[in-house]
């Protein structure tokens, strides 16, 4: 999802909120890899997708009407329309419709190519890589390269197409958003899950999906704690980030999330990576790391935008 957020400076908050914030982010948004694969289990993906989507969607659209931020615009809605067939269909639906082929952690590995397809389409709307930037881009596309040509990705052709399509679709909306006419931050995200999860609707039928036994506790308990920790709490403690602290810091999660994904699949679900997958991760996490870096000394946005809200899980 995408979001508008004011550029201005803001007074840096303590060290002990920022550290709660950056905790909740790398950890929440970081263990909904997994949330989806337990979810899984009884909801099929795209389903899963528009009931999660929903129910976070309307219970934000709700506080904030109640809380008097104004409802979007017309032209509003319809850039939402749009906006969430990138950011809420084609990433959270194909990371959904993956994990049903592929590890928890093998899908997050994959996800963290999303700045740099991030950077080519920056560059590709005007915006130019400098030098710094450009060796960033460079490692990472390897470290996706490398991720593709081998191991179990390559194993399920469903889930290398999604893998590489998800990553790719949010980066083009996140980019895409940032020139057009969104409302509050809050609301945007609000209104992309409301409409995102009518596109998550009509995908589940033209997928044939339907839950016809009574899905489990266990992966109703993880479907709610994707729509409460993943898509509400973690997202509130971002914005707030990116209102307070710099940039490059609050996107930070881009490096964190996969390996904290990596090992909650292995400590939680037996999931099982071998060299070749994390060797993959190291060269294209550092690449997100140099872009990031690059970025934040030379003062300018990060490459993760600062528009860009909840990772693809």
């Amino acid at each position: 999802m995408s979001t508008a957020v004011p550029t201005a400076a803001r007074a840096v908050p303590g060290g002990l909120a920022v550290a709660f914030a950056l905790a909740s982010v790398y950890i929440l948004w970081g263990s909904t890899y997994l949330a989806i694969r337990f979810a899984l289990e009884s909801y099929p993906p795209f389903l899963l997708g528009a009931i999660r989507m929903f129910l976070a969607g309307a219970l934000m659209y709700a506080v904030l009407r109640w809380r008097g931020v104004t409802a979007p615009t017309g032209k509003q809605w319809r850039t939402l329309w749009v906006l969430s067939i990138w950011m809420v269909l084609l990433s959270n639906g194909l990371v959904n419709l993956a994990e049903t082929q592929v590890g928890s952690g093998l899908a997050a590995i994959a996800v963290a190519s999303m700045p740099l397809f991030a950077g080519v389409f920056a560059m590709l709307r005007g915006r130019h890589p400098s030098k710094i930037e450009w060796v960033g881009l460079v490692i990472g596309f390897l470290g996706v390269l490398w991720l593709n040509a081998g191991g179990e990705l390559s194993s399920s052709l469903l889930g290398l197409v999604c893998l590489v399509i998800a990553p790719l679709a949010w980066a083009w909306g996140s980019i895409w958003s940032r020139d057009q006419d969104l409302p509050q931050p809050f609301m945007s995200a609000a209104g992309q899950m409301l409409t995102g999860s009518v596109w998550m609707l009509l995908a589940a039928g033209l997928h044939g999906e339907r839950i016809t036994t009574m899905p489990t506790m266990g992966a109703t308990t993880a479907m709610l704690y994707l729509v409460v920790a993943g898509s509400i709490f973690g997202f509130t403690a971002y914005i707030w980030l990116l209102h307070h602290v710099r940039p490059a810091l609050a996107t930070s999660y881009a490096y964190v999330n996969p390996p904290i994904a990596v090992l909650f699949g292995a400590l939680l679900a037996n999931e099982r990576f071998t060299a070749h997958d994390l060797g993959a991760m190291a060269v294209i996490l550092l690449g997100v790391v140099i872009i990031t870096l690059a970025k934040a000394r030379a003062g300018s946005k990060p490459a993760v935008p600062a528009a860009s809200s909840e990772p693809a899980a």
